[in-house]
């Protein structure tokens, strides 16, 4: 069953807000990386590069979770723990644009390596937690 995102916490999934993300390495241990993401109102959209340790990691196992702390106040903070439904590359290069573009301000995404293959991660939320102070 799919967990809501509450609108009082939707804008640090919108950016730009780094959030963290933590996946499961081949081994059990756990990797946490900070990451540019947004939200489509179902799912946490992630960008990342084919081949990549999150890459993998996600694709061996898709249970994830995204930790987003209000940058103006670290007692707001939103905790999604989900599966990654769908990963494609369908979409993946423009994303990236527009995250780059959210984030950053450029157009297109400056750190494209050469040959790199873009792809997206729809996380679907399974449990929410929303804390403000």
């Amino acid at each position: 069953m799919t967990a809501s995102i509450p609108e009082s916490h939707r804008d640090l999934l919108d950016g730009p807000v780094y959030v963290q993300m933590a996946s499961y390495m081949k081994d059990g241990s756990i990797q946490v990386n900070p990451v540019w993401c947004s939200f489509d109102g179902e799912h946490i959209l992630i960008n990342s590069a084919l081949g990549r340790v999150k890459d993998k990691n996600l694709r061996a196992n898709p249970t994830i979770t995204i930790l987003a702390m209000d940058p103006e106040n670290p007692y707001r903070w939103l905790e999604v723990r989900g599966t990654v439904d769908e990963i494609t590359e369908e979409g993946a290069d423009q994303h990236i644009d527009d995250l780059a573009e959210l984030y950053i301000n450029q157009r297109p995404y400056p750190f494209r390596q050469e040959g790199e293959v873009r792809v997206i991660y729809k996380i679907k939320p399974l449990k929410v937690q929303a804390f403000a102070s």
